[in-house]
């Protein structure tokens, strides 16, 4: 037991001397801008947000140009007739109409004022969606930069680890080491390598969700 007593303080020390030491200057913010263009250019809501907008302003020039409708123009064409009638017409030929929708012109300020309101609320919701999006993408770049110190530290561990059963072993065959404590080792080695594993699961993992949002994968951003 004194080799696994051993073993877990240092491992521990270890990770958080090496999260100390570079998960900041693992951050490439460059990069980082890099992939919210990226994300911008792609993903899927974004497009969304920006087709509300456009629908949001061709609803304010409709508005604007439906001042058009509360006039109203007509005419009447009434030919010259020769033949005796019971009753003679008054007016004869073309006869021009020119109506006005007194209640259209009170409505259309109102309806141009609340198209402009939807306009500004769309453009809202699409810097707020922007805002989210942007934060999103900085925690699932700091969630990879994070799995992968992780990983560092896990496989500089797992070297340790076959050091310490190298000479574990050769003291064992040297009858210098009791059987116990040689299975103990290798148990340990055992941990530290699934241990590396699920690490490496966890970057394929965000490295993945990051690319959700990308719309692409990682190694085509340059």
């Amino acid at each position: 037991m004194r080799y696994a007593v051993f073993l877990i303080p240092l491992f521990l020390i270890t990770l958080t001397t090496h999260a100390q030491e570079s998960l900041s200057k693992d951050v490439d913010y460059a990069y980082l801008e890099k992939l919210i263009a990226v994300t911008r250019a792609n993903y899927p809501k974004i497009k969304m947000y920006d087709d509300r907008v456009t629908i949001a302003e061709y609803a304010i020039k409709k508005a604007k140009l439906s001042y058009f409708d509360i006039f109203n123009f007509s005419y009447l064409y009434s030919p010259n007739n020769n033949t005796a009638t019971i009753s003679p017409t008054l007016l004869s030929g073309y006869q021009l109409g020119f109506f006005v929708n007194i209640g259209a012109i009170l409505q259309k300020p109102s309806l141009i004022k609340q198209a402009k309101v939807e306009l500004s609320v769309m453009q809202h919701d699409k810097e707020s969606f922007d805002l989210n999006m942007v934060a999103e993408v900085k925690k699932r770049y700091f969630t990879l930069i994070q799995k992968r110190a992780v990983y560092k530290v896990r496989s500089n561990a797992a070297l340790d680890v076959e050091s310490m059963v190298a000479n574990v072993k050769k003291r064992f065959e040297m009858g210098q080491e009791s059987l116990e404590k040689y299975n103990q080792i290798l148990v340990m080695q055992t941990d530290h390598y699934q241990n590396l594993l699920n690490a490496e699961s966890d970057i394929l993992i965000a490295k993945s969700s990051l690319e959700e949002l990308l719309g692409q994968k990682l190694e085509d951003v340059k």
